[in-house]
């Protein structure tokens, strides 16, 4: 292979996933399906909590943060990845492969140091519940929000430049769906041991350590509900621990085994595949499992039909999509049917 020169700024080459797979083109609807169920969950979340006054607490504030970074992620890469392989344009100009990668680096990054201080958020309100108010302020969750942001910025920030800079062999021919590091690193041409290392260490400061702080916090915290004497209580706790530690699970497993595990870059399939589960399963999931099958959440999306109802009555066009989202995310069981009234239910249905 040729060596690039110092200032080649020429386009890049993205070979896409699973070339020998038969069946490529309806994985490519899948997962473009996939992506409109999750880009609804996330955004009807966010939309929720910022209409409803009851939801404006500090752990509402960040699962709404949550599901932005959610946003983020899966629109920077998948789009443009269903453009690439529907108009057989491969091609991604230097620019736009730096900037993808910012992005999608910086949000996972941010995801892990906002899913950490979420588990803060979560053992002072089991720990310490009288004092949660003033340990927990609005001030200070804004700045748990703006810390998690600007630490997956300013991290990623260097990977990007650090990426970008190394010779690329030619063809630039990147083996991944979109522009990613471990995938831009396998066509480098000079030496990169010692920036994997780095990689290694970025790892262990953003999963490795903040994966150990949440599960020491949570041994605490079910040590504090195991002594809680109201059973009710125990069992809200457990339930919103147990969905917390799922999320913990889905986004810090996939990037330990990316980024943590020596010679990843060498496997090019295994890679895509956890990427596909991150950046398209994984934002699907986290308003499943954490927040849409909550009590708070749904009585607040129950309110947000019942207003659209009634503006329906006044001659408005029904939002048909929330009751889609409510039936697909938890909102279908039968005592949630029960709650709702025949009026409101064919108010959604008309």
């Amino acid at each position: 292979m040729g060596r690039g020169n110092e200032t080649d700024f020429t386009d890049f080459t993205l070979l896409g996933f699973f070339l020998e797979f038969r069946h490529i083109t309806a994985l490519v609807s899948i997962v473009l399906l996939i992506f409109t169920a999750a880009f609804t969950g996330n955004t009807l979340l966010i939309m929720l909590i910022w209409l409803d006054s009851r939801l404006h607490t500090p752990m509402y504030v960040l699962l709404s943060q949550l599901s932005l970074m959610d946003l983020t992620l899966t629109s920077s890469i998948v789009p443009k990845m269903a453009a690439n392989f529907f108009s057989g344009w491969r091609n991604i100009s230097f620019l736009a492969c730096g900037t993808q990668i910012f992005f999608s680096l910086s949000v996972a990054i941010a995801e892990c140091i906002l899913i950490t201080l979420m588990c803060f958020d979560r053992y002072v309100a089991i720990c310490s519940p009288l004092r949660y108010s003033v340990i927990i302020s609005h001030r200070v969750c804004l700045q748990m929000a703006a810390m998690s942001w600007a630490g997956g910025a300013l991290t990623s920030l260097g990977h990007t430049v650090f990426t970008l800079h190394f010779h690329i062999c030619s063809p630039r021919e990147i083996p991944h769906f979109f522009c990613e590091v471990m995938a831009v690193l396998r066509i480098v041409c000079e030496d990169i041991s010692a920036y994997e290392k780095a990689v290694v260490v970025t790892s262990i400061l953003v999963l490795l350590l903040p994966l150990s702080l949440i599960l020491s916090s949570y041994a605490l915290i079910f040590l504090a509900v195991l002594r809680m004497n109201s059973p009710e209580g125990r069992n809200k706790a457990l339930a919103t621990c147990s969905s917390h530690l799922c999320v913990v699970g889905l986004y810090f497993g996939p990037g330990m085994f990316i980024y943590m595990r020596p010679g990843a870059a060498k496997t090019p399939k295994l890679n895509q595949g956890l990427f596909l589960f991150g950046t398209v399963l994984t934002p699907l999931l986290n308003p499943l499992a954490y927040s849409l099958r909550n009590k708070e959440v749904l009585s607040a999306l129950k309110k947000l039909v019942v207003r659209k109802c009634i503006l329906k009555s006044q001659g408005h066009w029904p939002w048909r999509l929330s009751f889609f989202v409510f039936f697909f995310f938890g909102g279908g069981t039968k005592n949630n049917w029960r709650n709702m009234s025949t009026k409101t239910m064919l108010c959604i249905l008309l």
